[in-house]
């Protein structure tokens, strides 16, 4: 048997499936760079339909999208709160505008009252390109921070990168601008509008206000604070199209404008959708106004100190499950373990399966082993670093990414398929390559075995990429915050723990001596490892379902049953095998024009319905941050599962432990609401979710609870191990 032409093309073409993802997955292009907490995302967004050259004008924003009953604040915050904050780094020639705020609504809480947004809102910002700007890409920094609130508050904060290409059009989120462009209140002038100050109140008298806002509800949103008291009672009323109001001064009023900007807009409740655009006039103030109250010493708020307090305790403390609390020696060990424990995941059998027929196929040639050993351990460790530093690259860029996204695109799948029903096929014996290759190349093998020993250390690679062992996670978490050749040390150890047994076992004769001679049962055991490479290509498939669906996997197993008789024609001989050759060759060629947008096409969500358990009351429930927040308001705990349909691991662990009648009764018993996060397609939200947890790829087992930092499960979950921590709640 010769495998090595085979080998050679597709452990290359499997080095080249993540690049072959980011070219052909839509999902992967240019994007912003997500920040996730339990009470906010947040998304830098770019659009600029004519590109960046000089002269143009770019639109970048923040979007900021609460969990229910929280908000962050307007430029002016009300009685309490601060203003979400855009600190820009850009390159030479490129400036930054203002925040064009959109029209905020009120927010009242007792006898105060705050101003500001909550469901999503997009504050955007104009970058003027100047003269002096002459780069091929516009890369735009961001250092954000917010104040979110509900009863208590949170500051939060968050760091962007994002790189625009200059000549391109840069035009997907232009839905989100247009909307916050219409969300941002109309100029008008003040016209014979006037305020004026009446002892501790301020009387406004606004006209020529739109045909729409005419005989409604108004609130009024001054632009400088501590003019006016928020949440005091104050009166309305509409004299023709004049709309007048008396409004309680601030007792602590510190300044005294002749002008004062404001907003007026219908009044809305929260949550009750977005907010309608206003209109803003800067109008004059007549008469004098009342002496301003003397300044006290600088004081923050209780409640905002306390929370401040609680903000730098949580950032000074050691991240629970994160990449802080691991040093890079452990982190090292750690991966060194995880690499030795992956070659007892499902994945990796059929490509070992293929080394112990080398072993059993030189003998007693101790050298051969030896040299053999040292070529697979170098094709393993090299493929983790170069799928380690293409992580790294696309994560740098912006990508939101983390191990095994490579199988986040249906491509991949697909192309991964096809490789394991070739190497089916010629271990089952339908075709031999040496029957229509030329001779020179079809005995590679023979004069090569160190590199055939290289490229079966890439395609084990390739397979067992998305798989994560234990002592995995945490150590990849560290690796993608880390410096690059730390980073890139932490993959190294990963491989040489996977390349491990079998280059102790190259340089132990024993174990060549303990299996039997070369002969007839090598041929059995050949066509009996095509069966692990089938039951592969039925995972594959089920994962495509999950990405593709059904029209996805019908699809591939057409173009699959055409490869097979493609590789059946070439192996006849004679004019059969040019003619059968030929139409099975254009029947493939056919097939893919025709069907392979039905594979690479992503459906909707994968896990978006509730699913039962075998427990009454007990169900599953799809993850959102939003979800998770409103569940913990609530008081319960929360158990979510970080998974993916192409992570074996996942499913194992969701067959056994997670669906053990135990553990489920313990759910039922402590009212634990089980959550899960599918991560089968690329999902900032979930990438962002495992990153705050120190983790870079599934499974992850998070335990949250209000008060308590969450807790991190093992990879390999035990049913003791989830009813210890469950019955520590």
């Amino acid at each position: 048997m010769s495998m090595l032409s085979l080998r050679s093309s597709l452990a290359c073409l499997a080095l080249a499936l993540p690049v072959f993802a980011s070219a052909q997955n839509p999902l992967l292009a240019p994007a912003a760079t997500v920040v996730q907490t339990e009470q906010t995302r947040t998304e830098l967004l770019a659009h600029a339909p004519q590109g960046a050259r000089p002269g143009q004008t770019v639109w970048v924003g923040l979007q900021i999208t609460h969990a229910p009953h929280w908000h962050t604040y307007w430029k002016n915050p009300g009685d309490s709160g601060l203003p979400t904050e855009l600190r820009w780094t850009l390159p030479e020639g490129v400036s930054a505008g203002d925040i064009a705020w959109p029209t905020p609504r009120k927010f009242p809480l007792g006898t105060l009252a705050n101003y500001g947004f909550d469901g999503t809102v997009l504050l955007p910002v104009p970058l003027t390109i100047g003269p002096g700007f002459n780069a091929s890409q516009l890369k735009v920094q961001l250092e954000a921070s917010w104040l979110v609130c509900r009863q208590e508050c949170i500051p939060e904060e968050g760091r962007y990168t994002l790189s625009l290409p200059v000549d391109g059009s840069t035009a997907l989120n232009g839905a989100a601008f247009e909307a916050s462009a219409r969300a941002v209140p109309t100029g008008q002038a003040a016209g014979d509008s006037t305020l004026s100050p009446d002892g501790d109140a301020l009387k406004v008298s606004l006209a020529g206000l739109p045909a729409a806002l005419r005989g409604q509800k108004l609130e009024f949103f001054p632009e400088l604070p501590g003019v006016i008291e928020p949440g005091a009672p104050w009166t309305q009323a509409w004299e023709g199209d004049r709309w007048t109001a008396h409004i309680p001064l601030s007792a602590q009023r510190s300044e005294s404008p002749e002008r004062l900007a404001l907003v007026v807009a219908r009044a809305q409740p929260p949550g009750s959708g977005p907010g309608e655009p206003g209109v803003r006039l800067d109008v004059p103030v007549q008469g004098t106004w009342p002496p301003v109250a003397a300044l006290p010493a600088a004081e923050v708020p209780a409640e905002l100190q306390a929370a401040l307090d609680a903000n730098a305790a949580r950032a000074a403390a050691p991240q629970p499950g994160g990449a802080s609390a691991l040093t890079l020696g452990a982190a090292l060990l750690g991966a060194l373990l995880g690499g030795l424990i992956l070659n007892l995941m499902p994945c990796v059998f059929p490509v070992l399966a293929i080394k112990v027929m080398a072993f059993a196929r030189h003998g007693d040639n101790p050298r051969a082993h030896r040299v053999q050993g040292l070529a697979y351990t170098a094709g393993v460790v090299v493929s983790f670093l170069a799928l380690g530093g293409l992580l790294l690259a696309l994560r740098a860029a912006g990508e939101q990414l983390g191990w095994g996204f490579q199988l986040q695109s249906p491509a991949v799948v697909a192309t991964l398929a096809a490789l394991f029903t070739v190497i089916g096929l010629n271990l089952a014996g339908l075709f031999e390559f040496g029957h229509f290759l030329p001779s020179r190349v079809a005995t590679l093998q023979a004069r090569h075995p160190v590199v055939d020993s290289a490229l079966t250390g890439v395609l084990a690679v390739a397979v067992a990429s998305p798989c994560t062992a234990p002592f995995m996670g945490a150590s990849l978490g560290l690796a993608v915050a880390l410096p690059a050749w730390q980073a890139l040390a932490v993959f190294a150890a990963l491989g040489l723990g996977m390349a491990l047994p079998y280059l102790a076992a190259s340089w132990v004769p024993a174990v060549a001596r303990a299996l039997p001679r070369p002969g007839e049962w090598m041929n059995t055991f050949r066509h009996l490892m095509a069966f692990p490479m089938f039951a592969t290509v039925v995972w594959l498939l089920w994962v495509l379902g999950q990405q593709s669906g059904i029209d996805g996997v019908a699809a591939l197993l057409a173009v699959l049953v055409a490869l097979a008789a493609l590789l059946w024609a070439w192996g006849l001989r004679g004019r059969s095998r040019w003619v059968m050759g030929g139409l099975s060759t254009a029947a493939l060629a056919a097939l893919l024009v025709a069907l392979g947008p039905h594979i690479t096409r992503l459906q909707g969500s994968t896990d978006n319905t509730t699913v039962a358990t075998s427990v009454a009351g007990v169900s599953w429930e799809p993850w959102s941050p939003q979800r998770q927040a409103a569940l913990l308001a609530e008081g319960r705990p929360v158990f979510v599962d970080f998974t993916a349909a192409w992570c074996v691991t996942c499913q194992y662990n969701k067959r056994t432990t997670l669906a053990d009648a135990r553990v489920l009764a313990d759910v039922a018993q402590r009212n634990v609401a089980l959550l899960r996060a599918d991560w089968t397609r690329r999902d900032p939200q979930v990438t962002a979710a495992l990153a705050s947890l120190g983790r870079n790829g599934v499974p992850v087992y998070a335990l949250y609870q209000n008060g308590r930092p969450p807790q991190v499960l093992t990879e390999v979950l035990g049913v003791e191990e989830v009813r210890a921590a469950l019955s520590a709640l």
